[in-house]
């Protein structure tokens, strides 16, 4: 992951400040290691999107440059301004809890502006009053301004549309936004021009979506039985999947409460020993099944790669995403807690 973070750190323009995003658990890799591979190799801070995700990794980097990126509610203020994060804001009733809540406190918040996401943000007319406000507040600090790309990847007529409106609305505040960002992943590394002063990256940390960077997960489990199935022969709930000739089934650990998606069902493929398998029959919630007849010398005991590298073999997260019918973050932040984490420099 520090390489990755070094790479986009090397893409994007001097002095442009670098929040590692590690909500959901660090992408399903764990929130802990990830923030302090990517603070370790210059990452300015973190984002998250819970007040719960900022107190974990609190002790990791100076509070206030841990970012709680997700909707807070009026009644979340109290524990929000305890956090010491920087937090949110999308509206004049969400700044007036917080300035009630700071009592001693001193909180900086970045005022969300919508410019085309539909999700959170304040419409880009409303932003100079609660700039206006926050700049006031006795307890409140304007420490930044953002908004969020819908499509970076994909559009980029759209996504100049977005930082058009973005600009416009940090110049009108009438008071100085502090950092300006709206910059995702794709936003970062596919326009440079929407880097400005800070950005916000996730998925390319993890080495997915971009060519540029490497992955950095691999996902695992091991073949706990095997059998032989006769033609005509079924496997599986629903009997979705009969042999057409004598087929090796084996048996893997791991099911759908693990993260391996029911879509996967008789779509896809796994390493084993270095070569692909087909997965075949319903995925269960604790287990799936491959076709490893073309597979030679498969024994009980034997590694199976769902996302990852064996031998000259590789499957991507975005590879699964497809045979899954999602995306590669559903993918990684899907894993289930039962799978255990080993971290490795």
């Amino acid at each position: 992951m520090a390489d990755n973070v070094r790479t986009v750190l090397g893409l994007l323009p001097s002095g442009v400040k670098l929040f590692a995003v590690v909500k959901a658990g660090g992408y399903g890799h764990g929130a802990r290691p990830a923030a302090t591979a990517a603070l370790a190799a210059g990452a300015y801070g973190l984002g998250v999107a819970t007040v719960a995700e900022a107190i974990e990794v609190r002790d990791l980097c100076p509070h206030d440059r841990i970012l709680v990126m997700g909707g807070l509610l009026p009644q979340e203020a109290p524990a929000a301004v305890e956090s010491g994060a920087a937090l949110t804001v999308s509206s004049l009733s969400l700044a007036l809890a917080l300035e009630r809540a700071a009592d001693r406190h001193r909180v900086q918040v970045h005022l969300k502006i919508d410019t085309g996401m539909g999700r959170f943000g304040c419409p880009p007319e409303d932003a100079p009053e609660i700039a206006g406000f926050i700049a006031a507040s006795k307890h409140l600090e304007l420490a930044g301004t953002c908004s969020h790309f819908s499509s970076s990847d994909s559009d980029r007529r759209y996504t100049k549309v977005q930082l058009q409106r973005f600009l416009a609305a940090a110049q009108s505040l009438g008071v100085d936004p502090g950092l300006r960002h709206i910059a995702n992943s794709g936003g970062a590394l596919l326009h440079p021009e929407a880097a400005l002063d800070a950005v916000r990256v996730g998925i390319a940390l993890y080495g997915c979506e971009d060519a540029r960077v490497r992955p950095v997960l691999s996902l695992r489990a091991r073949i706990a039985h095997l059998k032989t199935v006769a033609p005509g022969e079924t496997v599986g709930y629903g009997r979705t999947w009969a042999a057409d000739r004598h087929t090796e089934i084996a048996t893997v650990t791991m099911g759908y409460a693990d993260g391996v998606h029911r879509a996967r069902s008789g779509h896809g493929w796994a390493l084993v020993r270095g070569r692909r398998a087909p997965l075949v029959g319903m995925v269960s919630m604790d287990s799936f099944t491959l076709d490893v007849t073309a597979v030679p010398g498969v024994q009980v005991g034997d590694m199976v790669t769902l996302v990852g590298r064996d031998g000259e073999g590789r499957i991507l997260a975005e590879e699964v995403a497809a045979w899954s019918g999602t995306v590669s973050y559903e993918v990684l932040t899907s894993i289930g807690n039962r799978v255990v984490r080993i971290h490795r420099d």
